[in-house]
C-alpha cells in the first residue's frame, strides 16, 4: 500500500478510530471512538506495517470499515491523513490534505500476514 511519504516522515502520533458510522460528507473524518494514540516507535512500526500491505483485488461489501488511523505531526493540529480500512471489501481510503488523489482508494491482501498483523493491533487497542 502506498502511504504519502511526506506525511509519513512528518507524522509523530497516530490515533487509531473505532469507526461507527461513514462520514457525513467527502473528507470529513470517520465518526467513532479513538482507542489507541500510538506515538514514536510504535508509530512508526505501524506506518511501516502499512506500508507493507500488498495489493489486492477489490471485493464487494458496500465499503463498512471498521478501523481507521489518523496522523497527526506535532503540532497535533489537523490529521495529516485518515486511513479507513474496511477488511471485508480490501479496501483502504485515504483522505486528508497530504493525500494525493491517485492514493485516495487502494486494495490490499486483507488475507495476508501484514494485513493480518494490522488487524490484531487494531483489535487489541479496542477495549
Amino acid at each position: 500500500m502506498q502511504l504519502p511519504e511526506d506525511a509519513v516522515a512528518a507524522t509523530a502520533l497516530i490515533e487509531v478510530v473505532r469507526i461507527s458510522a461513514l462520514p457525513v460528507k467527502p473528507g470529513a473524518p470517520y465518526p467513532g471512538r479513538a482507542v489507541a494514540h500510538w506515538a514514536g516507535i510504535e508509530a512508526a512500526d505501524a506506518l511501516t506495517l502499512i506500508g507493507t500491505l500488498p495489493s489486492g483485488k477489490q471485493h464487494r461489501c458496500g465499503f463498512s470499515p471498521g478501523w481507521s488511523v489518523r496522523a497527526y505531526e506535532d503540532s497535533l493540529d489537523l490529521a495529516l491523513f485518515e486511513a479507513a480500512f474496511c477488511f471485508s471489501c480490501h479496501e483502504v481510503r485515504m483522505h486528508g490534505a497530504a493525500v494525493p488523489p491517485a492514493l485516495a482508494t487502494q486494495f490490499f491482501g486483507a488475507d495476508t500476514p501484514p494485513a493480518q498483523a494490522l488487524l490484531a493491533l487494531f483489535r487489541a487497542a479496542t477495549p
